[in-house]
């Protein structure tokens, strides 16, 4: 049976970076996948033009992971934290009626942004398990450049317990990252694709596969 999934992203990229090799993985099952990208740059932050490449470059890499379709909020970032949390759960409830998932991928909530932060929580208050919610799984990613230079207390470190095998999807992941030129840094950076990859491989290695992402399990009904 196929399945719906929603990937929630604070910013274009992100969701790319934390779980591109699943959505390909899902996308290469037959599943939908659908991604709603919460912010745009704020405009005196971001000139418009950079905006609209780093849309179109994000849009040129889900095409590569096989994407169903992306929906873009435009709340402005990097100032997430001074939206209402109620507008932004609302944003992801109205996409989550729409497409009704089962499996929800937020960013992980001890992240060093705050942006991801607030989303975290919008996309639990949207999920809430009331009123018909069609979604039963709920897995944070974690995001190169901003989970591993979180808060080191305990609270707020990331801990997987879910492990994807992406061995057969690692390449396709690389490939639509280097579509995101803008954002995509050179190595010894974090963000740099040597270094994804590496993690991907270490992800892997941990649970005896080739590549793997790593995921913390919030909630799933079964």
């Amino acid at each position: 049976m196929n399945i719906k999934t929603l990937v929630v992203a604070p910013h274009p990229d992100d969701e790319v970076l934390g779980c591109g090799g699943v959505m390909a993985r899902h996308a290469a099952r037959g599943d939908e996948v659908h991604v709603v990208v919460m912010s745009r740059g704020a405009p005196e932050i971001f000139p418009p033009e950079q905006v609209e490449r780093t849309r179109t470059e994000l849009r040129e890499a889900h095409g590569i992971l096989g994407v169903t379709g992306a929906t873009f909020l435009d709340f402005p970032a990097p100032k997430l934290d001074a939206v209402p949390g109620h507008e932004l759960a609302d944003g992801i409830a109205k996409v989550i009626r729409a497409v009704q998932p089962t499996i929800v991928y937020l960013p992980h909530r001890g992240d060093l942004h705050a942006d991801h932060q607030v989303v975290y929580l919008a996309g639990l208050v949207a999920a809430r398990p009331i009123d018909g919610c069609s979604v039963k799984k709920i897995l944070c990613y974690e995001t190169l450049s901003e989970t591993e230079w979180a808060s080191p207390h305990g609270d707020a470190a990331f801990i997987p317990t879910v492990f994807a095998d992406i061995t057969d999807h690692l390449k396709t992941k690389i490939e639509a990252l280097s579509c995101i030129r803008s954002q995509i840094k050179e190595p010894p950076h974090s963000r740099s694709l040597e270094v994804i990859e590496a993690l991907a491989r270490f992800r892997g290695g941990t649970v005896g596969l080739t590549a793997a992402e790593a995921f913390a399990l919030v909630r799933e009904i079964g």
